[in-house]
């Protein structure tokens, strides 16, 4: 965070107003601490300063600004130049849970820093008391897993960018993908495998948990590969028919296309309980489909928020991810293993609840006997609760 200099140079700084400096570089939980002392003259002007920095300037925090988030900390501001009477509040939808915000020194920068228990989601939004804009939204929160971070000694795997793949299962489609092979990789022993739907997201954290736990042994030396969805006429356009659908297309660009270039220059297993496949809502729908259609092929599934509704209805009206309830229930159980993760808060429209289907789904799984975890969590259709949370479901998926 950056430290308006100017101010720096025209305020000479108490010893406490130095600290206030240093906490507001360091984040949201260090601003709290600087609020927690309640500030006054030039020190409340630094601290609002600061504050104005870390929402982007006067006119970002005077439009009420979504809050900064930092782990389970959360921090709200807003500023009211011509503030009277009741100061604002942060308020539940419902107005039953009312969170006061407090004044920093005479500035007109009102804010409020609260710390939550991991897991914990919300909707919120301002009262200003008629004084200035509303605005609102939802909050979801989680302790940083401490596998989810670089740690020191840990060898680093290697992602590497691949060429955008022309598919041939998919024609007229491109995607990008890329290949993260671990530092414990050795062309002898042939490597696990776990594909990853929206590639372009996942890449991005995935890798360094596969480091840590690679590391420690918890699970085996492991490829990832992280695949976009093909797009016709721009990026990603052709998601929802790959991802959606009750096909074994997608599991075919899969076994046929993608796995195939990987083997060229990387040894993978070949076996079933070596290899698995994960995605977030549509994403999650497809790594489980793909498990379904090809069981043989992939042995585990990790599913978050995962799309298990009618949204790809084909010409029956019906054709989508709902029948899976019904479909687990009344096939000979196959040999797959499935972490299903989903928050209760998920979407609710008109291809059908997120949340009860992936409630039903997972007891259909439970009734049909298969090995399966479910995940429950209050939040929203985001990726946090997997993020949150997938060093264990690794854990749990690799367990033997």
């Amino acid at each position: 965070m950056r430290v308006i200099v100017p101010l720096l140079v025209a305020v000479a700084l108490s010893p406490s107003a130095a600290v206030a400096q240093q906490q507001a570089m360091a984040g949201v939980t260090a601003l709290q601490a600087a609020l927690a002392a309640n500030p006054q003259g030039a020190e409340a002007e630094l601290l609002a300063n600061q504050i104005r920095e870390a929402f982007g300037g006067r006119e970002a925090l005077m439009a009420a600004p979504q809050p900064l988030v930092e782990e389970t900390t959360v921090l709200w501001a807003i500023e009211l130049p011509n503030s009277e009477g009741r100061p604002p509040r942060v308020l539940n939808p419902a107005g039953t849970v009312r969170y006061g915000m407090r004044e920093v020194g005479s500035t007109g920068v009102f804010a409020l820093a609260q710390t939550f228990s991991s897991g914990d989601a919300f909707g919120w939004m301002y009262d200003a008391g008629g004084n200035g804009p509303g605005g609102g939204g939802t909050i979801e929160v989680y302790d940083t897993h401490p596998d989810a971070v670089e740690q020191p000694g840990v060898p680093k795997g290697e992602l590497t960018q691949m060429p955008p793949w022309e598919s041939e299962v998919f024609p007229g489609t491109t995607r990008d993908w890329w290949v993260y092979v671990p530092a414990q990789y050795t062309p002898e022993e042939p490597a696990a495998v776990m594909v990853f739907q929206d590639g372009n997201a996942a890449k991005n954290w995935v890798p360094t948990v596969f480091d840590n736990l690679i590391h420690k042994g918890d699970i085996p030396v492991m490829v990832g590969i992280f695949i976009e969805p093909g797009g016709v006429d721009r990026p990603r356009d052709n998601r929802s028919f790959e991802y959606d659908r009750l096909s074994d297309q997608y599991v075919r660009l899969l076994l046929e296309e993608m796995l195939p270039e990987v083997q060229k220059t990387v040894n993978l297993r070949t076996d079933a309980a070596g290899r698995a496949i994960a995605g977030h809502s549509s994403g999650g729908i497809a790594a489980f489909t793909a498990a379904w259609e090809r069981p043989d092929e992939f042995g585990k599934v990790v599913s978050a928020c995962g799309s298990f509704v009618n949204l790809q209805p084909g010409e029956s009206g019906y054709d989508g991810g709902h029948n899976y309830q019904q479909l687990v229930r009344r096939t000979p159980p196959k040999p797959i293993r499935v972490y299903m993760l989903d928050g209760e808060n998920d979407q609710n429209h008109v291809s059908g609840n997120w949340w009860l289907a992936n409630v039903t789904l997972a007891n259909s799984l439970e009734w049909a006997g298969y090995d399966y975890q479910f995940e429950r969590g209050k939040g929203y259709h985001n990726t946090r609760h997997w993020q949150a949370h997938m060093p264990d479901v690794l854990r749990w998926l690799w367990r033997d």
